[in-house]
């Protein structure tokens, strides 16, 4: 246990290295995540962002305390996509938006994220877009042609720093817009005339609406300042967007610096393949709600994969999480573990993260090592010993409701284990750990095997080894050896 803070290291995309971070002002940390655009329900691979940024925002309110962390993550409510499904759907655009941000709410809500201190909706800001194409525009980093003003890349220097890409790299990489109005063809668009039926404001160069990346540069400056600490997403977004995010902020505040970090996360898969509606693996969160897997299995599946590699979503990893969960559940309502609890703990300053779990976790959010450290934590005996555990299950987000721990323990297809049938099965595993260590794999197997034969659920984790009853548990077939 203790009371020490850790030292935070993030993989910094801008830099690309692993540094210390260090806030420009630990007493207002600043973080920006691009958030959804909103006219469907947020595919699983939508929520992959969210918890990374999830975990971040709850480790630096644990470091720097929650009031000194503003965490901003935006709606994009203006864009052809919503105004192509409102035309598809006959429904009023501002309909469909609400409809969709509500969703969004209820479905990361039930993966255990918490809300934001802002989640700004682009069609709020359009007078900070405005003013900022502007002053773009007076800098000689932006032009007008045709009704449209655009950025001139080639006004900005450091344009394909973050993602190493040269000019000729990006356009031969990239679909460019080609129109006779651009001077280079990779200028993007800051604002474009709106037709008949299309959303548009007023503003200098006509009636019109702002282009994607805008948004962003406008809403951050607007609630965090020119210059903040940390912005993400997932890598799809590196180029173009949070490439000509920098250029424009960077050139509207040629002495800010923009973000000092950038986080990216990699792509999700199913069962080894690339998600796609055309293959037939492609699932929405609600679709995994709605099956009746909990947001917290969710969680801790996206959690066993470090942000930074590819995470694979698997049927298997799915039954593992749902039985540790309901394991872990257990351990902790079998020692009285709740709301009454927690605040006794809090009371005699027992209610602190383990050192390790934390060091681990601050390590560019190794969320895999931390889970490997809960394993070891979950073999506490009394509720002191188990307070680190508690507060490393809840530091990552997976306890939906202390109060609700007895039902979480059971639930469908759950099972209770009591003590003396729980001390069978570590000392069966200690047998399997031992053989392993000295090669003999023939009793390694034979162990194996008891444990497959009773519906005992093995996971083996930075060299720890768990266990939790699957749905199928037999205590009767863990026969001795």
């Amino acid at each position: 246990m203790t009371t020490d803070q850790p030292i935070i290291r993030l993989q910094n995309t801008k830099s690309r290295r692993r540094e210390e971070f260090e806030p420009l002002d630990p007493k207002r940390v600043g973080i920006y995540l691009c958030g959804p655009t909103v006219y469907d329900r947020a595919h699983l691979g939508n929520a992959r962002p969210v918890l990374v940024f999830d975990v971040l925002y709850r480790l630096l309110r644990q470091t720097y305390g929650a009031e000194h962390v503003v965490y901003v993550r935006n709606f994009t409510d203006v864009d052809d996509k919503i105004n192509a499904r409102a035309a598809e759907a006959g429904r009023e655009i501002g309909d469909i938006t609400a409809e969709t941000i509500r969703w969004y709410h209820d479905d990361m809500d039930a993966l255990g994220a918490l809300r934001p201190n802002h989640e700004p909706r682009a069609t709020d800001f359009i007078g900070a877009m405005v003013d900022m194409i502007n002053e773009l525009i007076l800098r000689g980093n932006a032009y007008e042609a045709e009704g449209h003003v655009l950025f001139a890349v080639d006004s900005y220097d450091a344009y394909g720093a973050l993602s190493g890409r040269s000019l000729d790299d990006m356009i031969a990489g990239s679909r460019v817009e080609v129109a006779p109005y651009k001077r280079n063809p990779m200028d993007f668009v800051l604002w474009k005339p709106s037709g008949a039926g299309q959303p548009g404001w007023d503003s200098p160069w006509g009636v019109g609406r702002p282009g994607w990346h805008i948004e962003c540069s406008a809403m951050s400056r607007a609630l965090l300042g020119p210059a903040f600490d940390i912005h993400g997403g997932g890598n799809d977004l590196l180029f173009p967007h949070h490439e000509n995010e920098i250029a424009q902020s960077c050139c509207a505040d040629p002495e800010a610096g923009f973000a000092t970090y950038w986080l990216h996360n990699e792509m999700l898969q199913v069962e080894g393949k690339k998600m796609s509606k055309s293959l037939g693996n492609f699932f929405t969160v609600r679709d995994l709600l709605d099956e009746g897997i909990s947001g917290e299995v969710i969680r801790l599946v996206m959690l066993g994969t470090h942000y930074g590699k590819p995470m694979d979503w698997t049927a298997k990893k799915r039954d593992d999480a749902d039985a540790t969960l309901r394991r872990w559940y257990g351990i902790l309502a079998g020692h009285g573990f709740g709301p009454a609890l927690i605040k006794a703990l809090k009371a005699d300053g027992q209610w602190e993260p383990d050192a390790e779990f934390l060091g681990v976790l601050a390590n560019d959010l190794n969320t895999p090592g931390a889970i490997a450290r809960l394993h070891v934590l979950a073999k506490g005996k009394t509720p002191a010993q188990l307070a680190g555990f508690a507060h490393g299950l809840d530091l990552l987000g997976l306890v939906p409701d202390w109060a609700d721990l007895p039902r979480l323990a059971g639930g469908e297809g759950g099972a209770q284990v009591d003590d003396a049938i729980a001390q069978r099965i570590d000392a069966l595993l200690d047998t399997r750990a031992k053989a392993r260590a000295s090669k003999d794999w023939d009793m390694a197997d034979r162990v194996r095997d008891i444990l497959t034969a009773a519906g005992v659920v093995v996971t083996d984790v930075g060299g720890q080894a768990s266990w939790a009853a699957g749905p199928n548990f037999d205590a009767a077939a863990l026969v001795d050896l």
